[in-house]
């Protein structure tokens, strides 16, 4: 494999190996994506990334991270995500959107503010927080309420509808985030979950609600569109989630319709300690990919040209999502084509400055 070859999932083609992974960007109201959106994801298909995948994007109100999220928790939202999509595939890459739900994580503020403090309900913040159990992400966190059945119910349902209307709004790929601390990570890990019901418990349990989203999603996607969903694959803590089991719901969700895993770590408790570096979560992609035989992304600290490739050539993962490295340099796919001496096809309005 190389990182510009094409390649398919399911009907969609995809020109290259590169995605752009979510990155928040804080500057919506009430959840409507504008203009910022527009550029900042139009010009990473313009650079020649083969997907861009929005910011997390909250299928319910209290599901935001802050007040300045994106979200698709009503029809309204369809119109101008549907604009930004239409220019991703007219310039190339496939467009994605992240379906999301923040938990205990949601009502904080942006982080030039406050990062990770609660905002007041009087500043645009929200009560009550939802999440596995009533005990927050840290002491000065809100505190949440442990959702009921009914709750969970709700939320499986705003997964779908929010699938639905990225469907409407033309989008090829839906991620499902179940990384990172946010709500379906909290039932997950065995740090956070501590119910003694039927979502709470063993590893059959703890991943019920993660199993009820996706199957609620793939009612409503269709089979010929590809789900990707993002976990994060250690918790890097003792008694916390493990890479084996990573690959144990690998297996599970597979069969369900899930096509890729898109590996991450980390962010279910503020102490971890976890070794970050260059390509520092590349391991978890690819024992995924060997022990459950799913479709893996690598993503973490992986900035070069040769990194990528070497990613890709050796089957660590099938996919490579950059975030920083693409906010420092939108165009990088149409720079490490060049280095990498990879055929890459340049935007018209750009050829006069093909390497």
């Amino acid at each position: 494999m190389n990182l510009f070859e094409s390649f398919k999932i399911r009907d969609i083609s995809f020109r290259n190996r590169v995605a752009v992974s979510p990155m928040c960007e804080y500057c919506c109201e009430d959840g409507f994506a504008n203009d910022w959106h527009l550029v900042h994801l139009g010009s990473r298909a313009v650079g020649g990334a083969g997907t861009v995948i929005t910011e997390a994007i909250a299928v319910l109100p209290e599901g935001r991270i802050s007040p300045a999220d994106l979200g698709i928790w009503k029809d309204a939202h369809i119109e101008k995500l549907a604009h930004i999509v239409h220019f991703l595939r007219q310039h190339g890459a496939v467009p994605g959107t992240q379906l999301a739900h923040a938990g205990f994580k949601a009502s904080t503020d942006v982080p030039w503010h406050n990062h990770g403090k609660p905002v007041p309900v009087a500043d645009g913040g929200w009560l009550p927080t939802f999440s596995s159990t009533s005990k927050g992400f840290t002491p000065e966190s809100i505190q949440p309420e442990a959702l009921t059945s009914e709750g969970i119910a709700r939320v499986v349902s705003a997964f779908a509808e929010g699938a639905r209307r990225s469907l409407e709004a033309g989008f090829e790929l839906v991620e499902i985030h179940g990384a990172h601390g946010y709500l379906v990570h909290q039932f997950l890990s065995p740090l956070v979950n501590t119910r003694t019901d039927q979502y709470g418990g063993t590893f059959e349990n703890r991943t019920r609600l993660l199993r009820e989203i996706i199957a609620s999603v793939r009612s409503v996607w269709p089979e010929r569109l590809p789900l990707w969903l993002r976990i994060s694959a250690s918790d890097w803590t003792e008694g916390g989630w493990t890479i084996e089991d990573s690959v144990a719901l690998a297996k599970q969700v597979k069969t369900l319709g899930v096509d890729l895993i898109d590996a991450s770590s980390g962010g279910i408790v503020p102490k971890a300690n976890i070794p970050v570096g260059p390509g520092y979560q590349t391991t978890f992609a690819e024992r995924i990919r060997r022990d459950s035989g799913i479709l893996t992304g690598a993503v973490g600290m992986i900035t070069s040209p040769e990194q990528a490739q070497h990613i890709i050539a050796t089957g660590q993962a099938d996919v490579v999502l950059l975030a920083r490295e693409l906010l420092r340099d939108p165009h990088w796919p149409l720079r490490a084509a060049h280095v990498l001496k990879q055929p890459i096809t340049w935007p018209k309005q750009y050829e006069r400055a093909q390497f």
